[in-house]
C-alpha cells in the first residue's frame, strides 16, 4: 500500500483488513467501475447512526428537535467537506484526468462522498464500533467548538434574521447552473442581498443544500463587513 493511504489510515484511527475497501471507498465514478457510490450509501446510514448516539450522550438536556437540527448541521455536506481536507482526502481520491483537472479533488460534493464512503468501509471492515469509534474522532474537534445548538441553526434562517433585525429586505435565490446527470446532479445557487449589492454563490447536491451553502457565505461576507 502506497505510503499516501498509510498516512490517511494513521489519520483515520483506522487500519484496514481488506485494503480493497479503503481503495473502492476513495475512487470516484469518473476513475472506474469499482467506485464508492455503494459505500457511501451504507457510510450515509451509518455516520447517521454515530452522530446521533454521540448527540444523545453529550446533550442530555436536548428534545428531539434540537437533537434533529444539530445532527443535520454536523453530516452536512460543508461540514463533512472540512473534516474530509482536514483528513487530507484530495490527496487520495482516485478521480479520472478530466475530473481531476477540473478541480474535482477539492470539490466539496466529491470529498463529502468519499468521506462518507470511508465510514461505509470501516463499518464493512470491522463492524459497527469501529466506525463508531472513528467518527468519534473525526467530530471531536467539531464537538469541542462551544454551543452546539447555536451553531446548528439553519444559514437560510440565521441571514433573514440577520437582515430582518437590520429592517433589511429578505434574500433572493437562483439557479446559476446544474451540473451532471439526472441522477447526480450538483446545483450552483446564487445569493443576493439587493439593498446592500452584494451576491454570493454556493453549490450542492440539491438546490436546498446550495442555497444553505450560498446563505452561508452571505452571512460570512456581511458579518465581516458589518460585525
Amino acid at each position: 500500500m502506497s505510503e499516501t493511504l498509510e498516512a490517511l489510515q494513521r489519520r483515520l484511527g483506522h487500519r484496514f483488513a481488506d485494503p480493497a475497501l479503503l481503495r473502492a471507498a476513495l475512487t470516484h465514478r469518473s476513475f472506474g467501475a469499482d467506485h464508492n457510490e455503494r459505500l457511501e450509501f451504507l457510510g450515509d446510514a451509518v455516520l447517521g447512526l454515530a452522530v446521533s448516539s454521540l448527540l444523545y450522550e453529550r446533550l442530555g438536556r436536548s428534545d428531539e428537535g434540537d437533537l434533529s437540527r444539530v445532527r443535520a448541521h454536523l453530516v452536512r455536506q460543508e461540514s463533512l467537506y472540512r473534516i474530509a481536507l482536514a483528513l487530507q482526502l484530495p490527496d487520495s481520491v482516485r478521480l479520472s484526468e478530466g475530473e481531476a483537472r477540473s478541480g474535482g479533488a477539492r470539490r466539496p460534493s466529491i470529498l463529502a462522498d468519499a468521506l462518507e464512503a470511508l465510514v461505509g468501509a470501516v463499518y464493512l471492515d470491522a463492524g459497527f464500533e469501529s466506525a463508531q469509534a472513528v467518527v468519534r474522532r473525526l467530530f471531536e474537534p467539531v464537538l469541542a467548538q462551544g454551543d452546539l445548538q447555536a451553531s446548528a441553526k439553519d444559514p437560510k434562517t440565521e441571514l433573514q434574521e440577520w437582515l430582518q433585525a437590520r429592517r433589511l429586505p429578505v434574500p433572493a435565490y437562483a439557479i446559476v447552473e446544474t451540473r451532471g446527470q439526472a441522477h447526480r446532479q450538483e446545483f450552483v445557487v446564487r445569493c443576493t442581498v439587493a439593498a446592500l449589492q452584494v451576491e454570493r454563490v454556493g453549490e450542492g447536491a440539491s438546490r436546498r443544500a446550495a442555497e444553505q451553502q450560498a446563505a452561508q457565505a452571505m452571512l460570512a461576507h456581511l458579518k465581516s463587513m458589518h460585525p
